[in-house]
Formats: structure tokens, sequence, C-alpha cells
């Protein structure tokens, strides 16, 4: 079965090459849901207009769908800004 888990250790393989950072850390996934038929992913990007936009997309496509079992894979930009996960920790703390 999987598991959203699962779905965030592939897509740690995706690195973004701008930052030698992968995506999962860098905080550009945002939402993975696993149902009966399908998988969702929900992602930002770094910054508006990414001249990686195209890559990484079929990257996290790519990534999914080999630990997809069958289940029908979407991947959603979000127009919602990035903030780096070591900015989100100083704006909580």
């Amino acid at each position: 079965m999987v598991t959203p888990e699962m779905i965030n250790e592939a897509l740690r393989d995706v690195m973004d090459p701008e930052v030698q950072m992968n995506i999962v850390d860098l905080g550009l996934i945002r939402e993975v849901r696993v149902e009966e038929d399908q998988i969702q992913i929900k992602m930002v990007l770094t910054v508006p207009g990414c001249p990686l936009a195209r890559y990484l997309f079929w990257k996290v496509q790519e990534k999914v769908e080999a630990v997809s079992e069958g289940k029908r894979v979407t991947v959603e930009l979000l127009d919602e800004p990035w903030v780096p996960p070591w900015m989100e920790r100083l704006v909580e703390g």
C-alpha cells in the first residue's frame, strides 16, 4: 500500500539544481494525498516564473509514478509564495 511517507521518501531524490537541496527538505511539497485510485501532489516553486518549473514538475510526476502501484498521479503547482523552512521556524519561534 502506498503511503504519503513512501512518496515523500521517493521525492527526496528530486533535487532543485539551483540550490542543490531536495524538494522535500526545501519545503516545496505542500501536500501529498493518497486516495483509493489516485495520488495528488501539491507543490510550490522557489520563485514565481521559475525556469525549472517544467523540469521539477516532470521529475515529481516520474518519481511518484514509480511508487504509485498503478494509481493515477496528479501534480498541482500552487500559486503561493515559497518560504524557506528555516525562515518558517524563525517566524514561529
